[in-house]
């Protein structure tokens, strides 16, 4: 008995390790034929005229992001096809009607989290697209949310402190001939007659509709007014003014990319850095009493926005000297013989650097934590590029294990990259 009883149990243990070795475990988004993704809107308040889209940080968290309008089935439900793969990416998303007032909720009206699309076995499916069927059992009503605007437009915002908006027209690619708000924070005691004279450090962020306010059902924020105020008052850095600049919605993808990075989107990052030099710094500087000195001129982002800061403090050293990475995407993650020349070539590199990324970037599983662990790996080699190249003090690394890739770790991250950043003067 015994003796069956071990020819069985390893039997079981053959066929268990046999299965494991046969399953190819792997998230949606990288497999090459694609996948689709069905929803049912069980309340049936999506309509021809205020369809359904997926809003996501692949569409820059647009809520009406045309290229991810999902299409109305005749059995009364929606879906949308992801025809090309995405290896190095995780989808996260939520369903809109076209605004974050009209973002899904939970069967209460209360906001969910991101959803993110379960593993499936890439052998098992043998070349056909998984399909996802979600349900949603209730959109937001804007009656809920009354006098509140999405984005960046004329709203009252809840920060502390001041927040003027500055209008700008331009930038890349798509968004070449559109006009967006610059939203500048201005430090307390900026409109003092004391300080009539005073010129202030300056650090430009992107993504900004993402910093001094979670829009409802969006991203969180940065909570970037909140930590600068405290700081200022605490005494340990320099008042500053903040200016978020948002990003361009459906064309997010393309301004933030100086290179081709293999997201098969064309690349746009080169011509908008040179709008923001030329379009958004003088339009700053000439509206608020920004100081025009390098070594108080900073620019930051987190993932792409944290590319594009890299891409301009090297293009731009001589104008600009601080820089914020945070969870950045790799300049030469699409294998850019390009990026690698450009990284080569730059002689100046910023006089102080703050690097940030989490061990979790994509996530808890088995692969996701191997990407992660790949994206901290750059994070941390290009911190030892710029060690090498400008000397200890000019770079500050942070790993922080438990973060994930989203607005809460940035945040959570903020104050120490200020106070590196913007120290208090001595003079």
């Amino acid at each position: 008995m015994t003796r069956t009883l071990r020819i069985i149990s390893g039997l079981l243990g053959t066929l268990a390790a046999a299965f494991a070795v046969a399953q190819d475990m792997v998230q949606p988004e990288e497999l090459e034929q694609g996948f689709v993704i069905v929803v049912d809107d069980i309340a049936r308040v999506a309509t021809k005229d205020r369809p359904m889209y997926l809003a996501s940080n692949f569409g820059g968290w647009d809520p009406a992001n045309r290229d991810y309008l999902m299409t109305a089935r005749s059995d009364g439900r929606w879906q949308i096809v992801f025809e090309h793969p995405r290896p190095n990416a995780t989808l996260q998303f939520k369903f809109t009607l076209g605004s974050w007032d009209f973002v899904e909720t939970d069967p209460d009206g209360k906001d969910i989290e991101n959803r993110i699309l379960p593993k499936v076995d890439r052998a098992a499916l043998a070349g056909e697209r998984p399909v996802f069927e979600l349900r949603v059992p209730k959109f937001r009503n804007p009656s809920d949310i009354a006098n509140e605007r999405d984005s960046t437009e004329y709203r009252d915002w809840q920060v502390q402190g001041t927040l003027r908006r500055l209008q700008v027209s331009g930038g890349a690619g798509p968004a070449a001939g559109t006009m967006r708000d610059l939203l500048v924070w201005l430090p307390p005691g900026y409109e003092d007659e004391a300080n009539a004279e005073r010129r202030y450090p300056v650090l430009y962020l992107f993504d900004g509709q993402n910093l001094f306010e979670q829009r409802k059902g969006g991203p969180k924020e940065w909570q970037a007014d909140e930590t600068a105020t405290r700081l200022i008052a605490a005494g340990e850095i320099e008042p500053l003014i903040i200016v978020g600049v948002p990003h361009a919605g459906a064309g997010r993808m393309s301004e933030y990319q100086p290179f081709d990075m293999g997201l098969r989107v064309e690349p746009g990052g080169r011509e908008f850095a040179r709008w923001f030099m030329g379009e958004v710094r003088p339009r700053v500087e000439r509206a608020f009493r920004v100081s025009g000195r390098r070594e108080e001129m900073g620019v930051g982002g987190a993932s792409l926005g944290g590319t594009i800061s890299l891409y301009l403090a090297g293009t731009y050293s001589d104008a600009i000297g601080l820089l914020l990475l945070e969870s950045t995407a790799p300049l030469d993650g699409g294998d850019s013989a390009e990026a690698r020349a450009w990284l080569d070539g730059i002689e100046r590199w910023p006089i102080r650097t703050f690097v940030g990324v989490g061990g979790r970037e994509f996530g808890d599983g088995e692969q996701a934590r191997e990407r992660s662990r790949a994206f901290a790996d750059w994070s941390k080699a290009f911190s030892d590029r710029l060690t090498d190249a400008a000397g200890d003090e000019a770079v500050r690394f942070r790993f922080d294990p438990g973060a994930a890739h989203n607005e809460e770790a940035w945040a959570g991250r903020l104050p120490e990259a200020l106070r590196y950043l913007y120290p208090v003067r001595k003079d």
